[in-house]
Parts: C-alpha cells; sequence; structure tokens
C-alpha cells in the first residue's frame, strides 16, 4: 500500500515538473538568439524528432489501441473498420483546415494592405484548437500505454521539440498578438491538461481515440512547416533529427 502511494506520489511529481517544463517552452523557445540559418536547421531538427516519434512510437502503438477498439461494440464506433487510423486522419485534417484559414486570412490582411498577420478572430479560432491540442498533450503525460519513465521522458522531448516547431509557425502568423497573448494560454492549457489528467481515469477505448486524434495533429502540424518552400527548412537537419531520435526510440 506504501510502496503504491509512494509509486503515484513520485509519477505526479515527475509529470507535473515535465508539464512545467513543456510550459516553459512555449514561453521561452522564442527568445533563444539563433542566427536564421542555425534557427531553420534546428526547427527542422526538431520537426524530424517529432515526426520519427510519430512513425517509430505513436504508430505502433496504434495498432494495439485498434484492437483496443475492435472490442468496442457501442454506437457509431462498432460499425467503423480500422477507425484508429481514420481517427488519426480525423485530426490530420482538422488541423489542415485551420493552417488554411490562417493562411488566407493572412494573405487577404496583406492583400488589403494591412499588417502581415492574421486577423483577431482567426488568431482567436486558431489559439482556441490549439488550446485544446496542449491540454491534450498535458492530459496524456498521466494516461499513457507504456507508463514507463523511459517512455515518458521520449514523449516529453519529442513533444518539447514539437512545441518549438508549433511556436514558430505561431509567431509568423500572428506576430505581437501570439507574443503578448498566445504563447501564455498555450503555455496554460499544457498545465491544465495535466491537471485535468492527475484528477481523472480514463479507460483504454478512450486513450486509443485521443492517441490517435494527437498523431494526426502532430504529423500536420510538422509538415505544414516543413513543405512549403518559403520556410527555408533544412532537408539535412530535417533527415538528422528523423534518424537521430529513431535509432533512439528503437534501442532504448
Amino acid at each position: 500500500m506504501n510502496e503504491s502511494l509512494s509509486s503515484t506520489s513520485a509519477s505526479l511529481i515527475l509529470t507535473a515538473l515535465i508539464a512545467i517544463g513543456l510550459a516553459l517552452t512555449h514561453l521561452f523557445c522564442g527568445k533563444l538568439g539563433f542566427a536564421k540559418v542555425s534557427r531553420n536547421r534546428w526547427l527542422s531538427g526538431a520537426g524530424g524528432v517529432s515526426v520519427a516519434y510519430v512513425f517509430v512510437h505513436i504508430l505502433p502503438e496504434l495498432s494495439e489501441h485498434q484492437a483496443v477498439l475492435n472490442q468496442t461494440q457501442q454506437g457509431l464506433i462498432s460499425y467503423l473498420e480500422n477507425h484508429v487510423y481514420l481517427i488519426a486522419l480525423l485530426g490530420l485534417s482538422i488541423f489542415y483546415g485551420l493552417e488554411k484559414m490562417v493562411s488566407k486570412s493572412r494573405a487577404s490582411q496583406e492583400k488589403a494592405g494591412k499588417r502581415d498577420a492574421t486577423t483577431q478572430g482567426v488568431f482567436w479560432v486558431h489559439i482556441t484548437s490549439f488550446t485544446v491540442y496542449n491540454a491534450l498533450i498535458g492530459y496524456l503525460l498521466m494516461h499513457r500505454e507504456e507508463p514507463d519513465i523511459k517512455n515518458l521522458l521520449l514523449y516529453s522531448l519529442a513533444m518539447a521539440l514539437h512545441f518549438v516547431v508549433n511556436d514558430s509557425g505561431f509567431r509568423e502568423h500572428h506576430k505581437h498578438i501570439y507574443d503578448n497573448i498566445g504563447r501564455w494560454i498555450l503555455a496554460a492549457a499544457i498545465i491544465v491538461g495535466w491537471i485535468i489528467g492527475s484528477a481523472s481515469q480514463i479507460g483504454e477505448t478512450t486513450i486509443a481515440v485521443l492517441f490517435a486524434f494527437l498523431a494526426g495533429g502532430i504529423v500536420l502540424n510538422v509538415l505544414k512547416e516543413e513543405l512549403p518552400e518559403e520556410r527555408e527548412s533544412c532537408f539535412w537537419s530535417f533527415v538528422s533529427g528523423v534518424v537521430i531520435y529513431s535509432v533512439l526510440l528503437l534501442t532504448l
């Protein structure tokens, strides 16, 4: 009994520290003083790590989650084959739609001779969506398929670098309003997600759905920063991030 309580307390403390660290990533990664070339390489490397985590760790987990969902015989989910992958596709599609909305708003503002940033309405839609996204990441600190410390730290490192990539995109699209308001909201969302996760218990089916949705979101949010030519991303840095983190995931 005492051992179980001690283990629970240690897990709470560790995940709380990680949640705080992830929040601080959002608050301060924009202040890192890299030269532009170094910054592009750094962001590409961080993106490579995030993609490697999805394809080497999360997607294999999804096949396990699929087995869990296959045992669920309730509602719409019982009619869907490969629903865990459809949920991942849904996550990717939703965040793709958000990115198109943000890009169109910014282009319209620039065409109208206004500032090179989105409208405030689009900013709030974008930030609200990613508030839920960040809260989900914080929530899953407490609810993972493999809850051991090694996998927790690998998840946390991948998410921290993922936030670096996301933060760059937010700052480019929204400019000063992101620095003044947005980053604080996204940082707080991680903490709130962790608090909710530490105070609640969820079933395997819910974990499967949440991880699938997160996987689709991560893939889109990384590749949208890498693929457009104007991003000036670095292919070799991206590949290095993919290879190094893949090896780390496979050997640990």
